[in-house]
């Protein structure tokens, strides 16, 4: 490896050598505006993830995906299998409120939030404090395996480790909740073999992403890098270089030259190593570092900052930067539309869920010139107290009797209860297949009703 690194080239990906083998990024540290709001930013977003599991609402955390029991609880709402479907709205909203900002904004989305980016700024903080700036970084990796070398390299992949277990257990936390995670911690792995392999399958993922994959995630993987170039148009801000301003490039007091230096530091900092100032690439998640330390050599030359900015491609050629157009607005009715769409879902879901299944078997018997039908009525309550649940069966005859629900049932919380329902007719009045409404009123004031149909021989 040389000790200069190799200008960035079109023609092929910065992370890839002549002869093919992998070249790592090391990026220089940067400090400025976009730099300070990024890890503020980073700060929160982390802090979100871990404290998620310890805020409790309704008595259930305020995000716990309970797979065991198929009870899913947001923010106080308590959704069961059945209410999977949920999920297409709340996919679809976050996928076009994800297209509105694109079209906007660029990939603010990649280089502020993606916890591809969070994270993986927060390892490279653990390489510095490590291993040193990009410098020493750069000559630890010619230099032969020392002790010094070891013990750093040691180091960095110990806390890279101990910072991917930390990630993963929050993770399994979503799943099996807090005080779960714990009692687990506490017992053999073979007790709860599932979860900790999941542990140390995701924490052996986040561990070879951080230390070695790291920006072939955003290349290689990730989908997004791909379909921004059809959500992105001429007025869809991101980080660019005014060729117009900077070109031709040359040292300060240059006849005719531009305000661009060439410094290389725009390059230097990149987290994939591109050359922002060839244009618009793949490679970019608009991370910002590269405004920043343009911005900081600009200051000491004492011109300008913004030669490399947040600007639309309109912007950059002195044309106006049109905020309100089709695409931006087409997402935004999508968007809206989806979020209408399932805060009324939302809004519409009942405290309980209530299936009403005809008894294995044969589907009636008759007997003493009785017809007799047999339902199961299985109630699953959906809130935090116990329920009581009533059924009323309406538009059957008056000869119609039936029993099994007698005063009423008790739901615990979160808990199920089924029981078989008796209905019984009079042979002579059962003059065609009759139609019932189970109504199931619930003391919180929810009705659930359920159809099913009254099966026997016709009398003529």
């Amino acid at each position: 490896m040389t000790a200069t690194p190799p200008r960035p080239s079109l023609d092929s990906v910065t992370t890839i050598n002549e002869d093919g083998s992998r070249r790592f990024i090391h990026a220089a540290s940067v400090r400025g505006r976009f730099s300070r709001w990024r890890a503020l930013l980073a700060v929160v977003l982390t802090a979100i993830y871990v404290a998620m599991p310890w805020i409790q609402i309704n008595g259930n955390p305020a995000l716990f995906l309970d797979v065991a029991h198929r009870q899913f609880h947001y923010f106080g709402l308590t959704f069961v299998s059945q209410d999977i479907w949920i999920v297409f709205f709340v996919m679809s909203g976050i996928g076009f409120c994800l297209f509105f900002l694109t079209a906007l904004l660029g990939r603010v989305w990649c280089g502020w939030a993606c916890p591809q980016t969070v994270f993986l700024d927060i390892a490279r903080r653990i390489e510095r404090w490590c291993e040193g700036d990009a410098t020493e970084r750069r000559k630890l990796d010619r230099s032969p395996w020392t002790f010094t070398k070891t013990v750093r390299r040691g180091a960095k992949h110990i806390l890279y480790a101990l910072f991917s277990l930390l990630l993963a257990h929050v993770l399994l936390s979503y799943f099996v909740s807090l005080p779960r995670l714990y009692a687990m911690m506490r017992h053999s792995p073979g007790e709860n073999f599932a979860s900790f392999a999941f542990v140390f399958l995701i924490a052996g993922a986040l561990w070879f992403d951080i230390a070695w994959f790291r920006e072939q995630f955003c290349i290689v993987l990730c989908p997004y890098g791909r379909l921004q170039s059809a959500l992105i148009d001429s007025d869809s801000l991101g980080v660019g270089y005014d060729t117009k301003r900077g070109e031709p490039r040359g040292r300060k007091g240059t006849q005719g030259a531009g305000d661009c230096v060439d410094c290389l530091r725009c390059v230097q900092v990149c987290p994939t190593g591109i050359d922002i100032r060839q244009g618009l690439q793949m490679e970019c998640i608009g991370c910002t570092a590269c405004i920043d330390a343009c911005d900081s050599v600009m200051a000491k030359l004492d011109r300008k900052p913004g030669l490399i900015r947040y600007d639309s491609r309109h912007g950059f050629e002195g044309k106006r930067t049109r905020w309100l157009r089709p695409r931006t607005l087409l997402y935004t009715v999508l968007a809206l539309l989806g979020a209408t769409a399932l805060t009324f879902e939302t809004s519409s879901l009942k405290s309980a869920t209530v299936s009403l299944t005809r008894v294995t078997g044969i589907p009636y018997v008759v007997e003493g010139g009785v017809v007799r039908n047999q339902f199961l009525v299985r109630v699953l309550n959906k809130r935090n107290a116990p329920i009581t649940f009533k059924l009323e069966i309406a538009d059957g005859p008056q000869s119609l009797h039936w029993n099994g629900m007698e005063g009423g049932i008790i739901v615990a919380p979160l808990g199920e209860e089924i029981r078989t329902v008796v209905l019984t007719l009079p042979r002579s009045d059962l003059k065609k297949e009759l139609p019932l409404r189970f109504r199931v009123l619930s003391s919180d004031g929810t009705i659930i009703e359920k159809s099913a149909t009254f099966l026997g021989p016709i009398t003529l």
